[in-house]
């Protein structure tokens, strides 16, 4: 079978969770659960035919809902921060949560990571998927309208993991939707990811704030160590005396990725030449955070008892730039009645010999 099913646990009020598992014809598979859309299992070949796991995260649900940072997860309304948890839309002020310090992040105390979504699997022998169904109605977490939400992952012949997001209001609201996967193609999330070697298909970046709240300017990435449009190690300058690499304690940065939004392109590439394994993202969105896993302490143990240390895992979430609903500059994230939210994300997987 192409797509299985199986029990995952129960929430905190006793519904049932279930776990999809999609597998291809050359045995990559990738599980999700309809527990906040989250991924949690890619297993992958490596150069020497062997497969293993490469994201980070439980085993059951129970691991999900008492602590996670996002592993994996469906994230909105709004990916990423919104300065002091506000915004206005037509001169009406809007107050969310603020679960990020003084901030809002990732939806808020409540976001699409901890909701139990609608599971529609569909078995197609080639590309199989689930499409998951959510309703946030108005008012919830402290945004406007009713958001009708679809997001559809697809496995395809390509070892490709293709993540449709589709949304639609009946007021006018902001969206922002993301995935929150972390990596580590090495091993799974045992070891560091410093030595795995990134290219980000992006001129520049918007530099932040305390708080990780962008400026609201674009910063060229020229003669910085944000300058990854070249491969180089993850690790090479991510402890150099840089400004915005203290703020942020590493990366944990937006890139403003090069050509058209809305037109699918390369966003960014990873390789970990140990194991040959090689990540491609492409995206129609305009940007892409690069998070490289600061955060991590070593309190979560994770899948296979594995305990995640500082940068065990790393993300690239593509989106809409951080508090855009407050920064005219930057591409807008509005979503009105009359239109329709789509976008597509894919993480394509690759080894050397390919």
């Amino acid at each position: 079978m192409m797509l299985t099913k199986q029990p995952f646990g129960v929430t905190e009020k006793g519904e049932k969770v279930d776990l999809y598992t999609l597998k291809n014809k050359n045995s990559m598979e990738v599980s999700i659960t309809n527990y906040g859309g989250i991924i949690t299992k890619i297993i992958v070949q490596d150069k020497d035919g062997n497969f293993g796991d490469v994201t980070l995260g439980y085993d059951s649900v129970e691991g999900y809902i008492k602590a996670t940072p996002y592993f994996g997860a469906i994230i909105g309304r709004y990916g990423n921060r919104i300065a002091k948890g506000e915004f206005e839309i037509n001169g009406i002020k809007y107050e969310l949560a603020k679960n990020d310090g003084e901030h809002h992040l990732h939806g808020g105390k409540k976001g699409f990571d901890k909701v139990l979504w609608t599971a529609d699997p569909i078995y197609d022998i080639e590309n199989p998927k689930l499409e998951l169904s959510y309703l946030s109605k108005d008012g919830e977490e402290g945004y406007p309208g009713n958001l009708s939400i679809k997001v559809t992952y697809t496995l395809t012949l390509n070892n490709e993991i293709k993540i449709d997001y589709e949304a639609a209001t009946d007021k006018e609201t902001v969206c922002n939707l993301t995935n929150h996967a972390y990596f580590n193609l090495k091993d799974g999330g045992k070891s560091e990811i410093l030595d795995h070697k990134i290219m980000i298909n992006a001129n520049g970046f918007t530099p932040i704030v305390q708080g990780l709240i962008p400026t609201g300017d674009l910063r060229d990435v020229d003669n910085t160590p944000f300058d990854f449009r070249e491969f180089r190690q993850i690790g090479s300058k991510i402890n150099d005396s840089d400004a915005q690499i203290e703020l942020a304690a590493g990366y944990d940065h937006n890139f403003v990725i090069n050509g058209n939004m809305g037109e699918l392109r390369i966003a960014a590439r990873v390789i970990e030449e140990s194991t040959g394994r090689i990540l491609e993202v492409y995206t129609e969105e305009p940007g892409i955070q690069f998070y490289s896993g600061n955060f991590l302490d070593g309190s979560i143990i994770g899948k296979n008892k594995i305990k995640y240390n500082r940068r065990s895992g790393f993300c690239l979430e593509s989106q809409h730039f951080p508090n855009s609903p407050n920064i005219e500059e930057f591409p807008t994230s509005l979503l009105k009645p009359s239109e329709f939210y789509r976008t597509s994300t894919i993480y394509k997987f690759l080894t050397v010999h390919e």
